[in-house]
């Protein structure tokens, strides 16, 4: 199926890919991100920093002043956490990882070369290596309606059993400017989503989302 692991994510882009180790789909491996993050914390190299309770930070990150880290935390090397960024809790960030200008980060995973530089909410999401968020790009991970976030895929509706549960963008993926990804968005790789676009459900990869029932092959 092309919304597991393997078919979304390069996995020698993340240093602690082993966060997936054992899981089919990948939202599975937000669930148990806290622990993962107090147990790793003990290994790393030693290019790693405590820099707060449950915070560490790899070599040549940048964290300027009036970001907000509550761990745990644990963000890669030679990282821009900019002025202003709020990463709440059980986040992990790969390397080379820009964290912008009053963006939050909640319970999330990017990997390396990621970037959400402006104005964004990643809450309970998976950003693949390169992937992009333009400035104003919501992920939401909360249903108005309650109960539990489900992915639909194809004809199928996939329970994930996560009341909060946002966004996973593979690989290469450009979400364009103001767009909201609904919970349960799942966007394969090398795809393009236009700006001021609501989404929801799942994006084949090397596709151009243009709108609602828009979605053309990307060349």
């Amino acid at each position: 199926m092309d919304i597991t692991v393997e078919s979304l994510f390069d996995s020698s882009k993340l240093d602690l890919f082993s966060v997936f180790d054992g899981v089919e789909y990948p939202w599975d491996a937000l669930s148990r991100l806290k622990a993962f993050l107090i147990e790793y914390s003990g290994r790393l190299p030693g290019d790693y920093e405590r820099i707060g309770e449950f915070v560490w930070v790899g070599k040549g990150t940048v964290i300027e002043k009036s970001a907000l880290i509550k761990g745990p935390a644990i963000i890669g090397r030679d990282c821009e956490i900019r002025h202003s960024a709020y990463l709440r809790e059980n986040v992990l960030i790969g390397n080379n990882v820009v964290v912008g200008n009053s963006t939050e980060v909640k319970n999330s995973i990017l990997f390396d070369n990621a970037q959400a530089p402006h104005f964004n909410y990643v809450g309970d999401s998976i950003l693949g290596y390169k992937a992009h968020i333009g400035a104003g790009v919501i992920l939401s991970n909360l249903k108005s309606t309650g109960g539990t976030v489900k992915v639909k895929h194809d004809n199928e509706s996939i329970e994930t059993g996560l009341r909060k549960f946002g966004a996973i963008l593979g690989d290469n993926v450009e979400v364009g400017c103001n767009s909201v990804l609904n919970p349960g968005t799942v966007v394969g790789k090398n795809s393009v989503v236009y700006p001021l676009s609501s989404v929801r459900g799942y994006i084949p990869e090397k596709s151009i989302y243009k709108g609602r029932g828009q979605i053309a092959a990307k060349k």
